[in-house]
């Protein structure tokens, strides 16, 4: 039913704890899985990993670190079941908030919802972490229009072939709701509690996050313009080539 995907990139101190919190927070649901894509850590992510006791832990490593988004796309592409969602490894997005951001897309009778994202509230950042942030945001949902407060948050749940179904490059994680928007999928937002780090720390800084961001808006912005919404909605009557309808 259900993939959790777990970018990690030396957070060996917080994924153990943040395993068993998401055993506990999902113990009503059957038939989940829990990926940890390991992105070329250093540490004792591996170790950390298969010490867990759970039997729903599945472990991918990259040799050399991709970044975030290259590691959600292999724990997506190696993820069993059509449901996906993602969450920080270093412990910051509370396990408690799974149950709640991933009910809106099981209710979704009719399968027009690709999207379900997380939105950070009380946040546990530096000062100057949360203006960057907010002003990037700010910019992006102006441009994009894509309705998203916090695209910075890793708690979100999609539809599996819908994701694989988008353009692929780097940092794209972080415009995921522009992304399905594109394709003619509707997004739904959640507000999610946020706290300290367990483990690990940001691998850029404020500059850094400024100046590929601002190429990758470029480029988002193009993707958009260059997209007519196709995906076809079922139609009464459409023929199956079985010749029954």
């Amino acid at each position: 039913m259900l993939s959790i995907v777990i970018p990690a990139r030396n957070e060996a101190l917080a994924l153990g704890p943040l395993i068993a919190e998401i055993e506990r927070a999902l113990v009503d649901f059957t038939g989940f899985e829990i990926i940890v894509v390991d992105d070329g850590s250093t540490d004792a992510t591996e170790a950390a990993v298969l010490a867990s006791p759970s039997l729903r832990v599945r472990y991918i490593r990259h040799p050399l670190p991709g970044g975030q988004s290259a590691a959600i796309h292999s724990g997506v592409r190696a993820a069993r079941h059509s449901l996906i969602c993602t969450l920080d490894g270093d412990g910051q997005n509370p396990p408690d908030a799974l149950p709640q951001i991933i009910a809106p897309l099981l209710a979704d009778q009719a399968g027009v919802v690709g999207l379900v994202a997380g939105q950070r509230v009380g946040r546990h950042d530096t000062v100057n972490r949360r203006l960057a942030s907010g002003l990037a945001n700010w910019l992006r949902r102006l441009l994009l229009r894509d309705g998203t407060r916090d695209t910075g948050c890793g708690l979100k749940v999609f539809r599996r072939e819908a994701f694989l179904d988008l353009p692929y490059f780097n940092h794209m994680h972080r415009y995921l709701p522009a992304l399905f928007l594109r394709d003619g999928w509707q997004v739904l937002h959640v507000d999610v509690p946020h706290r300290p780090r367990l483990s690990g720390r940001t691998h850029y800084s404020n500059l850094q996050r400024a100046l590929v961001g601002a190429v990758d808006l470029c480029g988002v912005l193009w993707l958009i313009r260059r997209r007519k919404k196709v995906r076809p909605a079922p139609a009464a009557g459409l023929r199956d080539g079985s010749g029954h309808g």
